[in-house]
């Protein structure tokens, strides 16, 4: 039986197999490159994350009850 042509990855499966490279083979111009790809990339999720918190809070603002 045939594998499916487009085989679904798993979500962060990509960012786990960067992090297992051995970069030794990387020039210091790829890792600086790298380094800057991961820090965009962190501060990309601390964006997602206080989103998310500031979603919450108002959600939990609308439907909570108020205190007397």
């Amino acid at each position: 039986m045939d594998e499916p042509a487009d085989i679904r990855t798993g979500r962060g499966q990509k960012l786990n197999e960067a992090v297992r490279e051995d970069l030794d083979l990387f020039a210091v111009a790829e890792l600086e490159e790298r380094i800057e790809i991961l820090e965009a990339e962190i501060a990309r999720c601390r964006s997602q994350i206080s989103r998310k918190r500031a979603g919450r809070d108002a959600a939990e603002a609308l439907f909570s009850k108020p205190q007397t």
